[in-house]
C-alpha cells in the first residue's frame, strides 16, 4: 500500500497485475480502491495503478480548493515516480476530468482514455448539483448523504435490484466518510471544470461511456465531448445511469477492456 510524495502531497495508490499501465482515477468523494471490480478483470491484460486522489482514500488532504489540473499534475507526479513514461487512462466521472486535463497538459503521456460519465464544462443544472452536494453533504449524516447519492447515481431498476446492498452501504457509510473539507475542495474541482474549449487537442483515441439515464451528469454532457475530439467514441448505456459500469459490470468491462487493448 505505497505513498509518493508528489506535487506536495502523499499520493497513495496501489498496482495490479501485469503489461501494459493503465492509470485509474476514481470520482468524486472515492478512494482508488472501489475500481475492484473492473481491475479483476483488467489485471489480467494491464499493469493496473489505482490512485486515491487528494482529498480520499489513504493520499493527503489538504485544505482547498483543489482542481482537476492539479490532481492531473498529481497523476502525472506519481507517473514520473513510478517510471511510466506513457499509459492508458480511465477516468470514472471527476476522474474523467482529471484524464481530459492530464491529456490535455500531458499529451506525451497518455496512450488512450476511458472517459466515463464524462463532462467538459457544467451548466446551470450541473453546478447546481454540485453545490447541493456540499450543502447537504455539511449538514446531512453519512447514511442519509450516501442514500442521497445512490439515488441521484444509480439507476431507478438498479435500485430496485440492489436495495439491500443500498441499504448496507448506507449502514457502512461512516467507515469511510472522508473529511467535509476534502468532499467539499472535490467538488469545487468538478464545477470549476472546464476543458470544452480545449477538447480538440485531444487526438488520442477515446471512448466515451455514458448511462442513457444519468441525471448526474446526463448523456448530452458526453455527446457535445464527442463532437468536439476528433479522435473518439461513444458507448451509451440504454436505461443505465451514472454508475452504468457497475449495473452492465460485464458489458463494460469487455467493451473498454477491448478498447484498451486497441
Amino acid at each position: 500500500m505505497p505513498n509518493v510524495n508528489v506535487n506536495g502531497i502523499a499520493l497513495h495508490y496501489t498496482e495490479r497485475g501485469n503489461g501494459d499501465p493503465l492509470i485509474l482515477i476514481m470520482g468524486l468523494g472515492a478512494p482508488g480502491s472501489l475500481w475492484e471490480d473492473h481491475v479483476a478483470y483488467y489485471e489480467q491484460f494491464f499493469r493496473c495503478i489505482l490512485i486515491d486522489n487528494r482529498g480520499a482514500g489513504d493520499s493527503d488532504k489538504p485544505e482547498g480548493p483543489y482542481t482537476t489540473k492539479m490532481m492531473a499534475d498529481d497523476t502525472a507526479g506519481l507517473m514520473q515516480v513510478l517510471g511510466i513514461e506513457k499509459a492508458r487512462v480511465a477516468g470514472l466521472s471527476m476522474g474523467s476530468a482529471i484524464a481530459q486535463e492530464l491529456a490535455l497538459s500531458y499529451p506525451h503521456k497518455v496512450h488512450s482514455l476511458v472517459l466515463i460519465s464524462s463532462w467538459s464544462r457544467c451548466d446551470k443544472y450541473t453546478q447546481t448539483v454540485f453545490n447541493h452536494f456540499k450543502e447537504i453533504r455539511a449538514i446531512a449524516s453519512p447514511a442519509d448523504f450516501t442514500q442521497l447519492l445512490q439515488l441521484w447515481i444509480a439507476s431507478a431498476s438498479y435500485y430496485e435490484e440492489q436495495f439491500e446492498k443500498m441499504l448496507e452501504d448506507q449502514k457502512q457509510a461512516q467507515n469511510t466518510y472522508m473529511p467535509l473539507h476534502a468532499f467539499k475542495a472535490q467538488c469545487d474541482a468538478c464545477s470549476t471544470h472546464y476543458a470544452y474549449d480545449r477538447l480538440g487537442r485531444i487526438t488520442v483515441p477515446a471512448l466515451m461511456t455514458v448511462g442513457e439515464a444519468d441525471i448526474f451528469t446526463p448523456l448530452r454532457l458526453t455527446a457535445e465531448m464527442h463532437e468536439r475530439m476528433p479522435n473518439s467514441e461513444m458507448l451509451v448505456f440504454p436505461g443505465r445511469g451514472h454508475i452504468h459500469h457497475w449495473e452492465d459490470l460485464r458489458q463494460f468491462n469487455d467493451a473498454t477492456a477491448r478498447f484498451l487493448q486497441g
